[in-house]
């Protein structure tokens, strides 16, 4: 709550985006998920914290290759 509640964590939260639609689009047009493979609660879980993790992979490696790691892709805002 502490870090919450810092300027920074404020400055963070300002710029955080509202619309979560656009990684659930990103996995369904980029990496072709259209459906689970499996059934049943926990292979369904297990099946997407896998494709985050590939989500995150191909981010830093992104990343890495255009030499962009350890900065904001924008400047933050003020509060």
């Amino acid at each position: 709550m502490e870090r919450i509640l810092s300027d920074e964590g404020i400055l963070l939260r300002l710029n955080r985006r509202i619309q979560a639609e656009g990684s659930f689009g990103k996995l369904k047009q980029d990496m072709q998920f259209r459906r689970y493979l499996s059934h049943g609660t926990s292979n369904v879980l297990a099946e997407s914290v896998l494709l985050a993790m590939a989500k995150n992979v191909n981010k830093l490696h992104n990343k890495i290759q255009n030499k962009k790691t350890g900065r904001h892709l924008f400047p933050l805002k003020s509060a």
